[in-house]
């Protein structure tokens, strides 16, 4: 069988459970979580977007990330005995990122799993094909079916993403004495990916909870506009999106199952690879009829798609 690629956005998740898998909940939860932010965390936040209570989605999250841009420079400038910030200003950057990395802890940890019949065609799927996922969410759906039906297996497993017990390395990702598998790749990031002596770690599943502390700098959870810059600043989230050509490049087809298709960092790598390629969208009918629907993937793309529209897109089978 061809080897495709399978790009998955957030339509997985909340084909299953809006409720849990929506963002502006998330940050809800997390910013009015006891003993987590200060009352003076709150109000620099708050300063930042202009407005009192919680951010309300990614674009707002783009412009608390703008100021920890800003605050990390001025950092770097002012090293030494006398800063050009005050201790607030200094400790934005990571009050920040530990703030991002617990909402994407709590999309991640939905403790359902795929329906039966949807994970048992995939499993069987990537078995016998070694093709290509690729995600852009930071749920654990496909993660855990992945770990718990052998697809992941170290070096001897259908699919790697370059995450051994020593931490990340692109080496991993390399194919050697004869290796035949595909790639995982976190292309927006994981909160299970945390820093330790200045190396990217995979954290074990049950050590993942929004107890934690953690600023991680392996999550794209901000504007669309800020989104290339954050993988730009990871080691991990950059060698990902060079698989991706590599993916896009050896993959027979692409499969977009579940994405918005708002992500233009991510339409622009596609675009290149669509005149030699057979592109199926797969989504949720609710999104828009059918005309309407392929007008729209036209007009991002470039050229005609073929749409699947389901009203539950955890029922498809046909890879």
């Amino acid at each position: 069988m061809a080897r495709k690629l399978i790009i998955f956005g957030n339509g997985l998740g909340m084909a299953l459970d809006r409720a849990h898998f929506s963002l502006a909940t998330a940050l809800e939860d997390i910013w009015n979580r006891p003993d987590f932010l200060t009352d003076q965390q709150r109000q620099l936040i708050e300063r930042c977007l202009q407005r009192g209570g919680a951010p309300e989605g990614e674009h707002e999250l783009g412009t608390l990330h703008q100021a920890v841009t800003y605050c990390k420079a001025l950092g770097r400038i002012g090293e030494g005995e006398v800063h050009w910030l005050t201790e607030d200003g200094l400790n934005f950057p990571e009050i920040t990122s530990t703030y991002i990395h617990k909402v994407a802890t709590k999309l991640h940890n939905y403790e359902g799993g795929l329906p039966d019949e949807f994970e048992e065609s995939l499993v069987r799927f990537i078995k016998a094909t070694r093709s290509h996922v690729a995600t852009v969410n930071y749920d654990k759906l496909l993660y855990n079916s992945f770990i718990d039906n052998d697809i992941f297996n170290g070096y001897r497993g259908y699919l790697v993403d370059g995450m051994l017990d020593q931490g990340f390395s692109s080496e991993a990702l390399e194919r050697k004495y004869g290796n035949r598998f595909g790639y995982y790749l976190h292309l927006h990031g994981s909160p299970l990916f945390v820093n330790r002596q200045q190396e990217a770690v995979k954290l074990a599943r049950h050590q993942l909870t929004v107890d934690r502390d953690e600023a991680s700098e392996h999550i794209v959870l901000t504007h669309i506009k800020r989104k290339p810059s954050v993988i730009a600043d990871s080691h991990v989230l950059s060698t990902y999106w060079d698989y991706l050509q590599f993916a896009l490049s050896e993959c027979e087809e692409i499969i977009l199952f579940g994405y918005s298709g708002l992500d233009t960092h991510l339409n622009l790598m596609l675009r290149p690879y669509l005149n030699l390629k057979t592109l199926r969208v797969v989504e949720w009918s609710g999104a828009g009829n059918q005309d309407a629907r392929e007008t729209y993937w036209q007009g991002i793309l470039g050229q005609e798609v073929a749409v699947t529209r389901l009203d539950n897109v955890s029922e498809f089978t046909d890879w």
